[in-house]
């Protein structure tokens, strides 16, 4: 949308993933008019969150489900017949057809700076949401940022010495960028074992992990993801920082899977202890040289442009309502989606709807 900001809206949606079109897509429903009643910010320059940066060799097939937002499924946009649509193409023209079918008033590229209070008196503050695209005051903020901008890298002594290359997940494109060369994947989720896979066609590779993989058959239904949500969900009460869903449901356990198992790609080592120039080398002495360490170690929240807001508690969590699974505790006009049980693609569709309707019952809006 190339409109200019509007100075006012009472609804403010920072992200234009899964979450942030959810959201939308419920205002849009309560009658809100785009402008003064809601806008979508969202710093990319097209369609598509953060699906439009994964990697290509991941597709609608492999990547562990994509589910249809409110309204419009993603069968309606992209037809995944073979089960080979690149998911980097494929969820970009789902989002985009998405945003044009219902007029959802998304800017950009509009990248958010900060989020702080305005001076206000005789009651709460609005929000004022300062953008490299001007001001826009608020009296309600739906933050959709997800995780992609925030690659997680942990450290291990040694990490600054390592004379090869050290890259994330999130720089992931093609295994033939490391052919002839031994790497480490270090991670146990699902875009670990993914990867480690791909590459081990190519090159040879070790797999370190903190802790023992876990592998289930369970299909993924929709009663087990939210499930998972659920015990998300429950750590996010206490204050502490979220788990990831992947972690209280475990690896697919798929056909491909058991052919790398059986041809001992999937062989799993644990954490080493140090990073020296030439590979890493575990507490025994044990040294396995490599030329690269790829961290398929997460994201962390993209929340630094709320740091005015001073949400986070002493566990460095954001301690979100009890009754009210998005809305931050004592700040009844500020929701978080992508964060701990809405940060997948279920739960940011229930998220959305949750965060809508406790919003505008707290603003008045019926």
């Amino acid at each position: 949308m190339s409109s200019p900001l509007p100075a006012r809206s009472r609804v403010v949606v920072i992200g234009a993933g899964q979450a942030g079109l959810s959201a939308a897509w419920f205002l849009r429903r309560a009658g809100l008019a785009p402008g003064e009643g809601y806008v979508v910010l969202d710093h990319n320059d097209a369609p598509g969150g953060a699906w439009q940066h994964r990697w290509p060799s991941l597709t609608l097939s492999t990547v562990n489900r994509v589910h249809d937002l409110p309204g419009m499924a993603l069968a309606d946009a992209v037809d995944d017949t073979g089960g080979r649509v690149r998911a980097a193409d494929a969820v970009p023209r789902y989002f985009a057809a998405y945003e044009s079918r219902f007029d959802l008033p998304v800017h950009r590229p509009v990248g958010v700076r900060l989020v702080r209070y305005a001076d206000g008196r005789g009651g709460p503050p609005d929000f004022v949401v300062e953008t490299d695209a001007g001001e826009v005051r608020a009296h309600g903020i739906i933050n959709a940022t997800g995780t992609w901008e925030r690659p997680f890298r942990p450290y291990y002594p040694g990490r600054d010495d390592f004379s090869g290359e050290q890259l994330h997940t999130a720089d992931y494109r093609t295994p033939e960028a490391f052919a002839g060369r031994h790497v480490v994947v270090v991670g146990g989720g699902i875009s670990a074992v993914q990867l480690l896979v791909e590459i081990a066609a190519v090159t040879t590779t070790t797999w370190v992990t903190r802790r023992e993989p876990v592998w289930t058959e369970e299909e993924f239904t929709p009663e087990r993801g939210r499930a998972a949500v659920a015990l998300v969900e429950e750590r996010v009460r206490q204050g502490l920082p979220p788990g990831s869903v992947v972690s209280v449901t475990g690896l697919p356990l798929t056909e491909p899977m058991r052919q790398a198992r059986r041809a001992g790609i999937l062989h799993r080592r644990p954490m080493f202890e140090r990073i020296v120039p030439d590979g890493v080398q575990w507490s025994d002495g044990t040294l396995q040289r490599a030329e690269v360490i790829l961290w398929c170690t997460g994201f962390r929240t993209a929340l630094d442009h709320l740091a005015p807001l001073r949400l986070r508690g002493p566990g460095g969590g954001i301690v979100l309502d009890g009754a009210i699974p998005t809305r931050v505790a004592g700040h009844r006009r500020l929701h978080l989606l992508g964060y701990g049980p809405s940060a997948s693609t279920i739960g940011a569709n229930r998220g959305g709807r949750v965060a809508v309707r406790e919003l505008l019952a707290t603003l008045g809006i019926h």
